[in-house]
């Protein structure tokens, strides 16, 4: 154990904390480490030095201790080994390296890897339910817990056996001059366990196939393409591990009055030519019911009529779209004599530009077109 002061060996004053401690050991180590230095055995006890210092000062109980009663005070911590320079080492590069080279927490990453997998179901949704919200029930065939061996994959009496390759880990370390590598262990395949006498129920994978029913509240306002995540609704995972998310994918069919555009709605009336010319009062479709809208003298098709707030309502939001009511004047059709000859008596009446304004304006058009020609 090094017998100079452990905050002169980092050059950090004594109130430095994790954070300072760190840089500063890693600038040293980086320095001093073997492998930078294979041929100068002074760099190699300065790299056990700065480790150790390390060691002790981010260690709060044993700073403690060496603050009260110097090197006395730590003399029993057991710190001096080259593998516990290296740990050390590794602990703190492992933030950095660890992604990279398969480092960090190995139980973290075992959970992981235990996880199950995420699930999709595509759930059909009227567009009247999509507007107003509902609740529906769905089945989903998925993986869940064996029963018989409440998902150790071990025949029920026994149990799984620690791996004696990576001693549980599910993880192996291997050495490579600068760095420490982790792996995933290949005889159980990361999980820490081996089974020796599997479930005859699930053939030691510890689920079975299940169908369930889930009940799936639909906010209102949801479109197609829209996707609502249920947490922990998938798969459970293998050898205990937590179960995968449930996704469940909104499509909303074409409806036969309404035509919808984000937040709005969209319908056609048919009004007959006398309504349009005369004006009149008609019905139409909401998805709240029936309501009247007036249609003024002289109306014209494809003209729109608003009626605010009866469109959708924004998912998260207060704000409600408006319906978009488009009229088409209908030409009647299949008329008999009399009708005709009424038509045609009215026809010779509209003779005047006040009573056909567009047409008056786009035949003007259309001739000033030819004459300059």
């Amino acid at each position: 154990m090094s017998k100079r002061d452990y905050y002169d060996i980092l050059g950090v004053n004594r109130n430095a904390q994790g954070d300072e401690l760190k840089k500063a050991y890693r600038k040293l180590a980086m320095k001093y480490h073997p492998d930078r230095n294979p041929d100068d055995t002074s760099a190699s006890e300065k790299f056990k030095e700065v480790t150790e210092a390390y060691e002790i000062l981010s260690d709060p109980s044993k700073r403690t201790a060496y603050n009260q009663f110097g090197h006395r005070g730590v003399e029993s911590s057991g710190f001096g080994s080259d593998r516990s320079a290296t740990d050390a080492f590794n602990d703190v590069f492992g933030d950095i390296f660890g992604d990279i080279f398969g480092g960090g927490d190995p139980f973290s990453r075992q959970r992981r890897s235990n996880r199950g997998s995420d699930l999709e179901f595509s759930l059909i949704v009227d567009l009247e339910n999509a507007v107003k919200g509902t609740t529906e029930k769905i089945r989903i065939p998925t993986l869940a817990t064996c029963g018989d061996c409440s998902g150790s994959g071990a025949e029920p009496g026994t149990q799984p056996s620690s791996c004696p390759s990576c001693n549980g880990a599910g993880q192996v370390r291997m050495q490579q001059g600068f760095f420490s590598i982790s792996q995933t262990c290949r005889q159980c395949g990361g999980s820490g366990k081996v089974i020796t006498n599997p479930c005859r129920k699930c053939r030691g994978n510890g689920r079975v196939e299940k169908t369930k029913t889930l009940s799936v509240k639909i906010p209102a306002g949801v479109d197609t393409g829209d996707r609502i995540r249920l947490s922990g609704e998938g798969e459970v995972g293998p050898s205990g591990g937590p179960s995968g998310d449930l996704y469940v994918q909104i499509r909303v069919p074409s409806h036969e009055v309404f035509e919808r555009d984000g937040q709005h709605l969209y319908c056609e009336a048919p009004i007959s030519y006398v309504d349009a010319a005369l004006g009149s009062e008609i019905e139409i479709p909401t998805l709240d019911g029936k309501v009247k809208i007036k249609i003024p003298e002289g109306t014209q098709t494809g003209k729109l009529f608003r009626l605010k707030g009866k469109g959708v309502k924004k998912i998260r939001s207060s704000a409600v779209g408006d319906l978009m009511c488009r009229v088409i004047v209908e030409t009647p059709q299949k008329l008999d004599s009399k009708q005709k000859n009424l038509l045609r008596e009215l026809g010779s009446s509209l003779k005047d530009k006040k009573n056909t304004p567009m047409s008056s304006a786009w035949f003007s058009k259309v001739k000033s077109f030819f004459d300059n020609k």
